[in-house]
């Protein structure tokens, strides 16, 4: 009696043990037997190069890997007396940056063998399908034909799969991992060892001697992410009314002159106007020969100076992007909307409220996000404009403009406290990724999507 597939789907791996012959139960300890003694000897023989070459790094570098992950390293680098010699030599000891990484990466080979040992289970299932529906079995020119045509998705994705686990996935769980250590620059290897220290290095940002610098950085970067998102949406709305605005001549000519600021590099831009606001820049010395003012304006090195210069130099090259895409938008406004509107006698400020707005608004939405959440992460134009000055004596290793991007850069190239800089990592991905959720699903685009 041949046996049928449940009618919600395949039958389980239990089952399949069960109700298998030799070789289906073989294919639960050896992987490929199956296919071998099915006559699928090519693709069995690769599931079975697999296993013993798992098993054999497994014995040779796997468990090592996987037991010194759990102390980072017990011996230290150092000096010690050589009775032989009658001198001190240096005595090599672990690297716990190494050991972390050789970790994190056997964990990631164990999970991928553990998908293809269930791949191999898998193939068995087909076979034992196959041959109860009466059924041949597919050749090996069949399988790679089928990877080739409705299976093609697999071989082009299966390249880019590896390269996204080595280059993404491994560092990211690298960076996360070194947020629960005790890697600073009193544990930097090979010369020390760090070890794992749990929550410790968050509570130490969020409640410890690190919180006095994290919540005035957290503060100063979210209302630098609100005002820069806001100014330069509404002026680069405002810009784009005005330039499109009936009877304004030369239309073209004026969206060309804003674009030019988009053309020039950003980075050129920033640190030209760190040059124009400096102390002794143009600014100050034009300003100064008119009489206008007796001594230089601290405009980068005043604490509320510097933070009003980073939103108006924001407002320079960001507005003429919001200028173009409003521009689009207001092109393709329903005329017939805003004519019956003029016609019941609205003026233009009703109109806008009431027409224009809302659907400039609707469209940009989503992108009024991503834009917050750039301004969240915008290293260039705090980095490039103050360096994060002016320096604040009360905080650790940042200034009254640095943005927790900008500090966590310092914290890892100048204090060299990686587990803290990780830590704000983590929570600049986790207030991103909330905002993010949070504000899409609400607005009418997400709503209307379906529409």
């Amino acid at each position: 009696m041949k046996l049928k597939a449940k009618a919600d789907g395949p039958i389980s791996f239990r089952e399949l043990f069960k109700k298998g012959d030799t070789s289906i139960k073989l294919s639960y300890i050896f992987m490929g037997m199956a296919n071998i003694l099915n006559g699928q000897i090519i693709k069995g023989l690769a599931f079975l190069a697999l296993q013993i070459g798992f098993v054999a790094w497994l014995v040779v570098n796997g468990f090592h890997a996987l037991s010194m992950l759990q102390s980072l390293g017990t011996k230290a680098q150092g000096w010690v007396m050589d009775e032989s010699l009658g001198i001190e030599v240096q005595q090599p000891g672990d690297n716990s940056m190494l050991l972390l990484l050789f970790g994190i990466a056997a964990i990631i080979l164990i999970l991928l063998f553990i998908f293809m040992y269930i791949v191999n289970l898998r193939s068995a299932r087909k076979i034992f399908t196959l041959k109860q529906a009466g059924q041949s079995l597919p050749t090996l020119k069949e399988d790679l034909n089928s990877l080739l045509n409705e299976k093609f998705y697999i071989t082009l994705m299966s390249i880019p799969l590896l390269g996204v686990l080595a280059f993404t996935i491994l560092p990211l769980l690298y960076m996360i991992s070194i947020a629960f250590t005790s890697y600073d620059h009193n544990h930097l290897p090979p010369k020390n060892l760090f070890h794992w220290v749990g929550f410790a290095n968050f509570s130490n940002v969020i409640t410890g001697d690190i919180a006095g610098t994290f919540f005035p950085v957290l503060t100063w970067t979210l209302i630098w992410a609100v005002l820069a998102t806001a100014t330069t949406f509404f002026f680069g709305i405002l810009l784009a009314l005005l330039i499109n605005a009936k009877g304004v001549k030369g239309k073209k000519v004026w969206r060309t002159i804003f674009v030019i600021t988009m053309a020039v590099p950003q980075f050129v831009s920033l640190l030209l106007m760190a040059n124009l606001f400096n102390g002794s820049g143009p600014v100050n010395a034009m300003l100064q020969n008119w009489g206008l003012i007796d001594q230089p304006i601290p405009f980068l090195t005043d604490a509320l100076l510097a933070k009003v210069t980073v939103i108006f130099v924001n407002m320079w090259v960001g507005i003429p992007v919001t200028m173009l895409v409003a521009t689009g938008i207001i092109t393709n406004l329903p005329t017939d909307q805003i004519e019956a509107a003029e016609i019941d006698g609205a003026n233009k400020f009703q109109i806008f409220r009431n027409i224009t707005f809302p659907q400039i608004l609707f469209v940009m939405a989503p992108s009024l996000i991503q834009q917050f959440i750039g301004n969240i992460n915008n290293f260039n134009v705090i980095f490039l404009l103050t360096g994060g000055q002016p320096a604040n004596s009360n905080f650790h290793s940042a200034g009254e403009t640095d943005l927790l991007v900008t500090w966590l850069y310092k914290l890892t190239v100048t204090a060299a406290d990686y587990n803290l800089a990780s830590v704000i990592g983590i929570i600049i991905f986790v207030l991103s990724a909330v905002f993010s959720l949070f504000a899409y699903t609400r607005s009418s685009s997400f709503k209307t999507e379906g529409a």
